[in-house]
């Protein structure tokens, strides 16, 4: 389905109720699966999620996750610990081009038994589900905290517990504290200290408790972009979230005061006002949300802002190479800019907008990111329902908003 967004002006007030985080949801149903005894509210109805339900729900041999990369580190790590049984890990053409060997590395030193049935050091895995008796392993902290947080949420399971040992600068560190977090809410021990993380073994017999996912902050951020670019005065309210969030995407909160956004929380829900002009330049290291990159970089463009991002060596592995596919869809749109591997470098722009067709590469963020844009200038978003692996009713909310869309 290809969409076209018309040139909008949104409602000055609005309110939107975004579903569960994405990342909590998928650490939350993994959990569920070791610990039965545990409940959650507020799911993420993404496709993500929705794939991670169906597999930890299946009893079959082969388990296809399509395009999910979290799904795809959290059950290998899943898998290998299930005692017994045998699974074939796979995914899409782009899964199998996704790095894994560092995790399969990690599980095989704890003593698991992971083949690869393809290409070595990618999916797909052959998984044979055994007791891991190790409990000591190390692993290089700075390609992606998923690789990390799938070896702590199996580490109660293993039979002396877990110790991770992280060499490097360690990447995306709040998603690292997320799970340690949710560890402890359902009565597991942890430890985080300089590079090292203990996971404690913890025993079946817990009381029944539930978790309510906090909303995604990762969608919150299109809402921030829409407001950015909007007339002062323009109000939109999200639900649900925390100013304690253990999401590093909330650091949207402080990094959108930059673009005239101010944010402020009222019980569960969070007020996004546009305030002020924004400043002129816009410098920002994102090693801990690097998730929100293209999102700010859209903004950035649209307001004039010369802007340079750093941390964002994770980019080159996700759903697509998100900083090379964001310099040709937004180079479209008359923008100047420069990628390295882990940096991106905008110049301010000031002339007309250009209306331009966008590529997205199998990447919801893609489609997403550039949406806002629509309140500058009229666009076409291409293969618009890849937005479903996140954020399913992202259309209908942008509708709702005042966005004129049509097929």
């Amino acid at each position: 389905m290809n969409l076209t967004i018309h040139k909008s002006t949104i409602n000055p007030q609005s309110s939107i109720v975004i579903t569960g985080s994405k990342s909590e949801s998928n650490r939350l149903l993994l959990l569920q699966a070791l610990y039965p005894h545990i409940k959650i509210e507020n799911l993420s109805n993404s496709d993500d999620s929705e794939v991670m339900q169906q597999a930890l729900a299946s009893s079959g041999s082969v388990m296809d996750i399509h395009h999910a990369g979290t799904a795809m580190r959290f059950l290998t790590a899943y898998f290998a610990v299930q005692e017994g049984r045998e699974v074939l890990l796979t995914g899409s053409s782009r899964m199998k081009e996704r790095p894994i060997k560092i995790l399969v590395d990690a599980l095989k030193a704890l003593g698991a038994n992971i083949a690869y049935e393809e290409q070595e050091g990618f999916p797909p895995l052959r998984i044979k589900g055994q007791k891991l008796t190790k409990h000591q392993v190390t692993l290089q902290a700075n390609v992606s905290s998923q690789y990390i947080s799938a070896l702590l949420l199996i580490g109660s399971k293993l039979e002396n517990g877990l110790q991770l040992a992280l060499e490097g600068q360690i990447t995306s560190v709040p998603y690292i504290k997320m799970t340690l977090a949710l560890l402890e809410e359902i009565g597991v021990n942890t430890h985080f200290e300089d590079k090292t993380i203990t996971v404690n073994p913890t025993a079946n017999s817990q009381q029944p408790i539930t978790l309510t996912v906090e909303s995604d902050w990762s969608s919150a951020s299109y809402f921030y972009s829409i407001v950015a670019l909007s007339d002062v005065g323009t109000q939109i309210t999200l639900s649900s979230y925390k100013e304690n969030s253990l999401q590093g995407d909330s650091a949207l909160a402080t990094i959108y005061k930059a673009f005239g956004v101010e944010t402020t929380f009222q019980g569960h829900q969070v007020m996004l006002k546009k305030v002020k002009a924004s400043q002129n330049s816009f410098s920002s290291n994102l090693i801990e949300s690097p998730d929100i990159a293209q999102t700010i970089a859209v903004t950035a463009f649209a307001l004039g802002i010369s802007c340079d991002l750093f941390g964002l060596h994770t980019l080159k592995i996700k759903e697509t190479d998100r900083l090379e596919a964001l310099k040709t869809e937004l180079e479209k749109f008359g923008a100047t800019l420069s990628v390295t591997n882990e940096s991106l470098h905008l110049q301010s722009f000031s002339g007309a907008i250009k209306s331009a067709k966008v590529a997205t590469y199998n990447d919801h963020r893609m489609a997403m990111a550039f949406a806002p844009l629509a309140i500058k200038t009229s666009m076409e978003i291409l293969d618009a329902g890849v937005v479903s692996k996140s954020y399913p009713g992202f259309w209908d909310d942008l509708k709702a908003l005042g966005f004129q869309l049509s097929q």
